[in-house]
């Protein structure tokens, strides 16, 4: 067998661990999905008005500041999603998985590619929950069909993938997932 049907099937296999990951933890699932809702609700209903007098000029209605708020809830959704995978991949590290799995004869790039891919999928999750959430209070575009939604849906998947290396390679660098203890001053 060649080495590319082997690093994916060791790729899947990591992802499937993600994923039962993200199962055996609901809450932090919970927490991806529902905390970029909240903010939406949040800007919208209770700061909507008062955030809203500064769009063109003031005086703008609702759905001018829907569709000001969304897109950037919306990467902000990505920006969340992603530090998990941080934490993910700074815990691998510090309890010795990485060193376990190095001693097992899988590819060595399976471990990240599942904990990008993961990721990016739990990222995917999140945005179309978002973007549901959006449509269902009033975010309308009147100017983008149908292929224009798509390539901003795949810019976002960049996006995703991107900023999910980026976490990747600062989880890879840090020695521990804690933050360093504090000292007092006297």
């Amino acid at each position: 067998m060649s080495s590319l049907p082997l690093a994916l099937r060791d790729s899947s296999t990591m992802l499937r661990r993600n994923l039962l990951h993200a199962r055996r933890y609901p809450s932090l699932t919970l927490n991806l999905l529902l905390t970029p809702v909240i903010l939406l609700l949040l800007f919208v209903y209770l700061f909507g008005d008062v955030m809203s007098a500064g769009i063109g000029g003031g005086g703008a209605d609702r759905s001018d500041y829907i569709a000001y708020i969304v897109p950037g809830i919306l990467l902000m959704t990505i920006g969340g999603t992603v530090v998990g995978t941080a934490v993910s991949v700074a815990n691998d590290m510090s309890e010795g998985v990485i060193a376990r799995f190095r001693t097992m004869a899988i590819h060595r790039g399976s471990v990240l590619v599942g904990h990008v891919v993961g990721s990016v999928l739990q990222s995917v999750l999140s945005v179309v929950v978002v973007g549901a959430v959006a449509v269902a209070i009033g975010f309308r575009s009147t100017d983008a069909g149908v292929l224009d939604w798509l390539a901003a849906f795949g810019l976002l998947v960049l996006f995703a993938l991107s900023l999910t290396w980026v976490a990747v390679g600062m989880g890879w660098s840090v020695r521990t997932p804690r933050p360093p203890a504090t000292t007092r001053c006297r």
